[in-house]
């Protein structure tokens, strides 16, 4: 059913309809709708403007319509423009006439930036929790190769020793951050737009305060018209999935190298592996290709959305109706990628032994001669400047460093003497790296420790939140 008309002799034209059509893709915001016009629903009683009989009535009806939409049993129809006209086709279905009195005090344009705010802050809310479930796998895969030395790479080249649980831990902090966003984007999102009316506000004794209260919210809008406008919780939602899209892509990358045959560090679980229909003998990773891929899509959307905003006047412009597509899409996209992600890294077992024999390949422990002068006293400059020769000496004779004799070594600098070759070992090169963050046993170990307790403590916070939501819209 239309939600306008009066003033116009006729209806739109079908292309216009087919245009302006939202229903398709807007029916997500059912549940979210139905809720909120429930809080409205109070206050319209609350004020006097709507009896206790006829709001009992339009109460009961609501509840039934929420019931129906979590069956299937009550779908959109063609004629439906959009989610707020399908579900008072549904009220007055059951009310007739008096269907149409909760339209009172309040227009799509306050209506559905509330109803897409319930939408994201429940569905940001259930990524947080899938996020904290990789972390939970990276770290116990960090754990498991704790004590396994692998090269560590600047540039795709061999850079110095690490441990490989190090390498594999670095993604759990980059997705503590992500949580960070999301706890600061919930606080910002945190404001109901319920009340802000077409622009003005309204002239009805109404108590938008108290019905972002209902809702969860903290705070309602302070100005009418940026309630109506605002959409910088989806921008901002968008960038903060896009920034977990690139992560997870960083996740794949590496996967992708590891599981070639020139590295052949990484054997992917079968279950999350594909073949070739043309190869029998493939095994490709195509869980991580799939997750660098989806990043792409996820950027796109984040540019789709401010490209649209960049230039909107005043209140409310049928161009927000873009803001929900690629909002719904990306959050799709993040919920397919993270369960598939989580079970591709618990899954995956790495050769310790071929990691281990390539630690020192590449001159890794360059470094260690130039530490060792350092701790002689020698300026650093100087020192780097005699490892250098070093590793030009050794390229040159095909040889590596510790192969190098005493006179050699006093030759390039006179401080390099012969126990110098007790820290040309990997073993020693991790055991030096004792700072914090650093990737010795010790560093590692309470990296690890105070990942577990970061990422305990989010999981219960963002569970608390889940569970006061949930509390919100069953109410």
């Amino acid at each position: 059913m239309a939600l306008w008309g009066g003033r116009f002799s006729d209806g739109p034209a079908d292309a216009v309809f087919a245009l302006s059509r939202s229903i398709d893709f807007d029916w997500r915001l059912a549940p979210y709708d139905l809720r909120s016009s429930l809080a409205h629903l109070e206050i319209l009683q609350a004020s006097g403007l709507l009896s206790s009989e006829i709001a009992k009535q339009i109460r009961a009806a609501l509840h039934q319509l929420s019931s129906e939409v979590a069956a299937g049993t009550f779908l959109p129809v063609a004629s439906d423009e959009d989610v707020h006209s399908a579900l008072e086709r549904g009220l007055t279905e059951k009310l007739g006439e008096i269907g149409g009195a909760l339209r009172a005090g309040r227009s799509r344009n306050d209506q559905v930036t509330t109803d897409l705010r319930l939408y994201a802050i429940d569905h940001m809310l259930e990524i947080a929790l899938k996020i904290v479930a990789l972390q939970t796998a990276l770290v116990a895969k960090g754990e498991e190769y704790s004590d396994a030395p692998a090269p560590g790479f600047t540039h795709l080249q061999h850079a110095q020793p690490v441990l490989f649980g190090h390498e594999i831990s670095k993604h759990a902090h980059a997705f503590a951050r992500d949580l960070d966003r999301i706890s600061d984007w919930l606080a910002r999102s945190s404001v109901s737009p319920l009340g802000s009316g077409a622009l003005s506000g309204s002239s009805l004794p109404l108590a938008p305060e108290k019905t972002a209260a209902v809702l969860g919210f903290t705070s309602s809008s302070a100005n009418s018209i940026d309630g109506v406008s605002d959409r910088d919780y989806v921008a901002e939602a968008l960038f903060i999935l896009a920034m977990v899209g690139s992560h997870l892509s960083r996740i794949g990358e590496e996967w992708c190298i590891w599981a070639t045959t020139e590295f052949g560090w990484a054997k992917v679980a079968d279950a999350y592996s594909t073949g070739s229909s043309i190869m029998p003998q493939k095994k490709n990773p195509d869980m991580a290709e799939l997750a660098r891929g989806k990043a792409g899509r996820l950027v796109g959307n984040l540019t789709s959305l401010l490209t649209t905003l960049k230039g909107l006047p005043f209140a409310y412009n049928r161009d927000l109706q873009e803001d929900k597509e690629p909002l719904f899409d990306s959050i799709e996209t993040i919920l397919l990628v993270l369960p598939a992600v989580t079970g591709m890294v618990a899954t995956t077992d790495f050769d310790r032994e071929k990691m281990a024999l390539a630690a020192p390949l590449g001159f890794s422990l360059a470094t260690e001669i130039a530490d060792y002068l350092v701790r002689s006293h020698i300026p650093f400059a100087q020192a780097h400047e005699a490892a250098g020769k070093c590793v030009a000496l050794c390229e040159s004779s095909g040889r590596q460093l510790h192969q190098l004799t005493d006179s050699e070594l006093a030759d390039i600098h006179p401080a390099l003497r012969p126990d110098l070759r007790e820290v040309l070992t990997v073993h020693g090169a991790l055991n030096s790296r004792t700072t914090v963050g650093g990737t010795s046993p010790q560093s590692l170990k309470a990296q690890i420790e105070g990942l577990k307790t970061l990422i305990s403590n989010d999981e219960k916070k963002f569970l608390d939140k889940q569970a006061a939501f949930s509390a919100m819209m069953g109410a």
